[in-house]
């Protein structure tokens, strides 16, 4: 008689405890990992749709492989929430991407699974190559895994490690969870390609055992292997008609194989793990697997905030009368100006819904371009129309824009084109941590030549410089905002141009005490809002208390030199906040400009501190980095 074991995945501490199970009960043990990821997540927002697609493999490679000595390198690490609750933290799993729980992402400083952090795209393949070669010079039996997926096969940083892995000697195994998604639906060639590619199940098991028996017989020395498998590669182009990319670059292939089928996968893995050499395997995932609403709309349920389990209705949603995100405010400015303007074009890499692009995309699909997840391609293609007449305004994350830094220099800024650039996700975003947090674009940005860098105080600021930027600038121009909600209900003002790198005074000093003092607050973007509350807050407190001068400067690049002279000749103590890093940020080029100028003033910069900032919500982080409003009243009240 069978009898069912109830509840396994309480049981399962481990992987050690994962291998000890039966095969067969490995299907039981899928269906209770993916219940406690609807379960959790219905109440603690995270990133979900992708980890519902790998649940199969994740028990599958925990089971087959002997992590942590084996190691497995997640990409985009939004797909490893249930390889997080099956090694040792699932009982902590309702503190994920809380201030002080579980990292949003894995991480080797939070445990010994986590090979590497994880948080931005295509870098699985090139890391897992270091691993694998790390352990054949070491002399250590280790399997390395890397498991890409999510889109992140469109990133040039993918074919860069899967060039150098084709010709540097390794065992690795790289699994390509193909779900057709990033985010938004994957794009491009490498989208149809892989839906197009095919190959023999029983020609892949009999060029296996061949393989396997030579090798037993000792007839295949490692350049016997090379002309084997290209001779392999070389019969399966000519009975298929097709070349397989992967295999003309010498890495054995394998599929594409059902992704959602444990059994099957536990099978796969472990008769190709051994094998000698570079190895892909290509499965069919389902972006939700296993939730119908997911499956039905993982664009929406990729990071959907609170939900109702039983229906999928989203609960995380605008209520009546709050101010708008800033992303919706720049998708809707955005097809607003393009209905005027035929020559304006929109890029985002693999952001349509992220960064609201999908507003105009959805009126004027033939002038919106996803490129997949490839920053730098984004920014050198937006130049590229710039270069013939077009206005291309290129939106992407701010910490996903670092990986574009040498292409807004050497393709856009060099050759002074007309490429409006709009980082999202400016300053402190949250719950997703350090990976994300777009707090280097100001330094690393203002060192850059004919750009010109600004950032609004609120969503008409951000309106007009758009405006600005597209309409009234012939070079590169820089639009930085943050996530989220703005602070205006009444946001839809016109469309104005403002002079570029001028700032303007959002309060006067006030001075009703016999006293001294003469303080003056310079604020960079949508902190502005949060000085201002400060002002307010003491002005309520107390009639006659001492309130500083505040300007919203606007623009980092070029400063406001009648402002900066001004506060120079007038005020004795300058405060500035930005919601980027202090070393190189908006507080050092007032600095800057204090002592080419010839002033020494009191400074005092309020700002990101040097260090990572981990994962909470962003009023938790301001507060922690002194950034909210009782942080600056009391450095207000302290001079």
């Amino acid at each position: 008689m069978n009898t069912k074991i109830e509840n396994l995945l309480s049981t399962i501490n481990y992987p050690e405890d994962l291998r000890k199970l039966p095969l067969e009960k490995l299907p039981q043990v899928c269906e209770e990992l993916r219940a406690f990821l609807i379960d959790e997540l219905s109440r603690n927002p995270g990133h979900f749709a992708s980890s519902l697609g790998v649940v199969e493999l994740t028990v599958a490679l925990h089971y087959v492989f002997n992590t942590p000595e084996d190691r497995i390198v997640w990409d985009v690490g939004h797909q490893a929430y249930g390889h997080k609750i099956l090694t040792g933290r699932r009982e902590n799993f309702h503190t994920n991407r809380h201030l002080g729980g579980i990292k949003p992402f894995p991480s080797p400083q939070e445990s010994d699974y986590d090979t590497t952090t994880c948080g931005h795209a295509s870098v699985s393949i090139s890391a897992a190559l270091g691993m694998a070669v790390a352990a054949k010079k070491q002399g250590i039996d280790r399997h390395v895994v890397a498991v890409i997926g999510d889109g992140a096969m469109s990133g040039g940083l993918a074919f860069e490690g899967l060039n150098n892995a084709s010709s540097t000697p390794n065992d690795m195994l790289i699994i390509l969870n193909d779900n057709n998604m990033s985010i938004d639906r994957a794009v491009g060639g490498m989208k149809e390609y892989l839906h197009q590619l095919h190959t023999s199940n029983r020609y892949n098991r009999l060029r296996n055992k061949v393989a396997q028996r030579l090798t037993s017989w000792g007839w295949l020395t490692d350049s016997g292997k090379k002309r084997i498998i290209r001779l392999n590669n070389s019969l399966k182009s000519f009975i298929h008609n097709q070349q397989n990319v992967f295999e003309g670059m010498d890495i054995r292939y394998f599929g594409p194989l059902e992704g959602n089928d444990v059994i099957s996968l536990v099978y796969t893995l472990q008769s190709i793990k051994d094998m000698n050499g570079p190895k892909l395997l290509h499965l069919h995932t389902k972006k939700g697997h296993g939730y119908q609403p997911a499956e039905n709309n993982p664009t929406a349920f990729h990071a959907p905030g609170k939900f109702d389990p039983e229906t999928g209705e989203q609960l995380t949603k605008n209520a009546d009368g709050e101010p708008p995100r800033y992303q919706d405010v720049f998708g809707e400015t955005l097809l607003e100006m393009a209905k005027k303007n035929p020559r304006i074009v929109g890029v985002t890499p693999a952001m349509p819904s992220g960064c609201s692009m999908n507003i105009m995309m959805k009126e004027m699909p033939d002038r919106c371009f996803d490129v997949g997840i490839a920053e730098g391609h984004a920014v050198t293609f937006s130049a590229g129309m710039a270069k013939d007449g077009l206005i291309p305004v290129c939106n992407i994350y701010s910490s996903f824009a670092q990986r574009s830094y040498d292409n807004v220099i050497h393709d856009v800024a060099i050759n002074k084109l007309h490429v409006v650039m709009c980082l999202d996700r400016a300053g402190i975003v949250g719950e997703d941590g350090p990976t994300h947090h777009g707090v280097f674009d100001m330094p690393s940005l203002r060192t850059i030549p004919n750009l010109t860098i600004a950032s609004p105080m609120n969503e008409a600021e951000l309106r007009r410089l758009m405006y600005t930027a597209i309409e009234c600038q012939n070079g590169p121009f820089v639009i930085r905002y943050p996530r989220g909600n703005g602070v205006m209900v009444d946001w839809q003002c016109p469309l104005e141009a403002l002079p570029i790198g001028k700032g303007r005074l959002v309060s006067e000093e006030k001075n009703n005490t016999p006293t001294n003092k003469h303080m003056v607050i310079l604020s960079m973007g949508p902190l502005g809002n949060t000085v201002q509350n400060a002002i307010n807050a003491i002005a309520q407190e107390q009639d006659n208390a001492y309130l500083p001068a505040h300007y919203d400067m606007r623009f980092l690049k070029p400063l406001d030199e009648e402002i900066m002279k001004m506060v120079a000749e007038k005020y004795d103590h300058i405060i500035t906040i930005e919601d980027g890093s202090l070393n190189g940020g908006f507080g050092s080029a007032i600095l800057e400009w204090l002592a080419d100028n010839g002033f020494s003033k009191k400074v005092t910069r309020l700002g990101i501190p040097d260090k990572f900032i981990e994962h909470g919500a962003p009023a938790q982080l301001y507060k922690l980095v002194g950034l909210d409003v009782e942080s600056i009243i009391k450095i207000i009240r302290q001079d």
